[in-house]
């Protein structure tokens, strides 16, 4: 693997790492919001929840997300 190849991946697991925390942390917390309210253990709930949605949404942004760049591309890059 050439070192530009090793530099693009690790810009795209930055990406990825870094949009999962910022947008599972936005939808987690206004989804705990809106359906539960602020109650005494609104920290605790909203970080097992963020944290379980974390999980869940990086295999997916970073197995997903590059087929549907491909898409993307190929129909307006014209």
């Amino acid at each position: 693997m050439s070192s530009q190849n090793k530099n693009e991946l690790k810009k795209k697991l930055v990406f990825a790492l870094t949009m999962g925390v910022i947008t599972t942390g936005i939808i987690s917390f206004s989804l705990i919001v809106i359906n539960l309210g602020f109650s005494n253990n609104f920290i605790q709930v909203w970080l097992k929840s963020w944290l379980l949605a974390y999980i869940l949404v990086i295999p997916a942004i970073l197995f997903i997300a590059p087929p549907i760049e491909k898409f993307v591309h190929n129909h307006f890059d014209n």
